[in-house]
């Protein structure tokens, strides 16, 4: 089975990719989503969260608080250091188990907004990059998070520029609004299934 990762910056649309690899029936890790139930399901994390930005990191109902730990670890590169040393372990281990479910697919995508930074990469045989101007981009974030534009500025800058993501790029998925995505999509799929 051919392990393919999916990235891009903060609103290039991975999160729609996905959804369209998913209809071809090729199950899809989404990172981000599994980091956010291992926030809650996984207490050795729990603990270690709380240690390191305090109690209020988790909301009452028990589920982490993003803003507060976004406007942390957005604004302090240590503190992201840190944060990304205790989850990415986690993650690790969590993909590894959902890989074992899934070897009669000829292929799985693993969909990470930072594959590179949490070296994630490494243990993948492809890398789909998915590219937007970064106006619409900025644009996306604002409409979906409800945030200003100096805070998706902020986190456009932690992340790796496009260009450096393109250059590791095995496909591109240009989604710029448009580029029908459909067919560039289904021209990724059938490369991939024939591997």
């Amino acid at each position: 089975m051919i392990k393919v990762g999916l990235t891009g910056g903060i609103g290039s649309g991975k999160s729609l990719i996905s959804k369209i690899f998913s209809t071809f029936m090729i199950p899809v890790y989404n990172s981000d989503l599994e980091t956010k139930l291992l926030y809650q399901s996984d207490n050795y994390l729990k603990d270690k969260l709380i240690k390191l930005f305090g109690n209020e990191v988790y909301l009452e109902n028990g589920h982490i608080n993003a803003k507060y730990l976004g406007g942390i670890i957005f604004s302090d590169k240590n503190q992201l250091s840190e944060l990304n040393s205790l989850v990415h372990p986690r993650v690790k281990l969590h993909f590894e188990k959902w890989l074992q479910t899934k070897e009669n697919h000829p292929y799985i995508i693993k969909e990470s907004a930072i594959l590179f930074e949490s070296n994630a990469y490494k243990n993948l045989d492809k890398i789909i990059i998915v590219t937007a101007p970064d106006e619409i981009r900025i644009k996306r974030v604002i409409k979906r998070d409800s945030v200003s534009r100096n805070l998706v500025l902020d986190r456009i800058n932690n992340q790796l520029p496009q260009e450096k993501l393109i250059e590791r790029a095995n496909f591109i998925i240009v989604n710029d609004g448009t580029k029908a995505i459909l067919p560039q999509v289904f021209a990724i799929h059938q490369q991939l299934k024939d591997l």
